[in-house]
């Protein structure tokens, strides 16, 4: 396994980029650390499979270092970093027995047969494909496919670390939790790096301890799921992270704090300082759903909105409110009840409110 630093890394598919548009990533430094289970999280054009080829060698970068343990490895080939990659699709021999496929990264190495045997059976069970060692692949079903494609990656002893391109897309809905759980019992096994690709959000935060969000070729934020969802540093992540994602309003300057159409969101007195030395026009507030409370009784910090619709999920309702010009969700407890065409009272509470200038979030470090 090794530390992986991308450093001042860019890249773009155009001999002569004439601007950020034309690279599918552009400037960034970030370091996955070794032993570290990592999700990559992005919608789909956003550079994260450009960044996973790229770290394996697949793809050379435009600019900047791939750093292995310090060492750059830039012109070394996908074998000699001792890269394990599954893809979206499996890649396996379908000529060959699943015993064969698991075999032959280690005889391509070098490694003792009888060390080969017991490595395979080991990989083979903890992955629950014992007893198809002896099938062919092409007689496989698709996720058992899929399980002997990361078994090719795990069998390897040397790997500096496994790279996962959406391997659950070709699975069975129902055996997705299954195996992304069984992925991360491997990890937790074998301490082996690995970096986890997906636009799911549930994919991402059920196997990865830290999550790296894409965006227009950068990484916004990465942090733990609980960060993401309580601290989001873009409205991007704010939007894309959560069911539904934060409501974000576009705000202007006021005395007191900001407000859309007369609506007035008062804020304390470093945050009014903070919009006056800022020069940007750029102004967003977000909260999350689950953070606006709901009420019947007015008060003197509540927001009064008209209830457009109610959904029932069983456990909780999402509730859809007009708050002057302005459309936002409220998550509702089971025993909440507003009806449709009513009035509603809101309140944001202060912790849960966030101010975003140009996209990112305004830190109190930054007020």
């Amino acid at each position: 396994m090794a530390e992986i630093h991308l450093k001042s890394l860019a890249h773009s598919y155009s001999d002569t980029p004439a601007g950020p548009d034309d690279y599918a990533i552009r400037h960034l430094d970030h370091v996955w650390e070794k032993g570290g289970a990592y999700a990559l999280l992005g919608p789909s054009g956003c550079g994260k499979s450009t960044m996973l080829n790229i770290i394996s060698g697949l793809l050379q970068p435009s600019e900047g270092d791939v750093l292995f343990d310090g060492k750059r490895v830039n012109e070394l080939s996908p074998r000699d970093r001792n890269i394990a990659q599954v893809f979206q699709f499996p890649v396996i021999y379908d000529s060959m027995t699943v015993f064969q496929n698991l075999a032959f990264p280690l005889k391509n190495t070098g490694v003792p047969s009888s060390q080969i045997k017991a490595k395979v059976h080991e990989i083979a069970g903890i992955l629950e494909i014992e007893e198809e060692l002896h099938k062919k692949a092409k007689n496989l079903t698709a996720d058992q496919k899929q399980k002997v494609s990361m078994g090719r990656g795990l069998v390897r002893g040397d790997v500096s670390a496994i790279l996962f391109d959406e391997p659950l897309t070709v699975i069975d809905p129902q055996l997705k939790w299954k195996l992304r759980r069984k992925l991360k019992q491997i990890h937790e096994q074998f301490d082996i790096t690995m970096v986890y690709v997906t636009h799911d959000q549930l994919e991402a935060s059920t196997f990865a301890d830290k999550i790296a969000v894409m965006y227009g070729g950068q990484i916004v934020q990465f942090g733990t799921p609980t960060e993401l969802f309580e601290q989001p540093n873009h409205t991007f992540v704010g939007y894309f992270i959560g069911s539904p994602g934060m409501n974000l309003i576009e705000v202007q300057r006021c005395p007191r704090g900001v407000c859309f159409g007369s609506t007035v969101v008062p804020m304390d007195a470093r945050q009014v300082e903070t919009l006056q030395r800022l020069q940007s026009n750029n102004l967003k507030i977000g909260i999350r759903p689950e953070f606006i409370q709901a009420s019947d009784i007015a008060a003197d910090d509540t927001f009064e909105a008209e209830v457009m619709d109610v959904e029932d999920l069983g456990t909780y309702k999402i509730m859809t409110v007009k708050l002057d010009f302005e459309t936002l969700k409220v998550r509702l407890t089971e025993d909440q009840h507003f009806e449709v065409g009513s009035h509603v009272q809101l309140s944001f509470p202060e912790k849960w409110l966030k101010l975003y200038v140009d996209e990112f979030l305004v830190e109190e470090k930054d007020q």
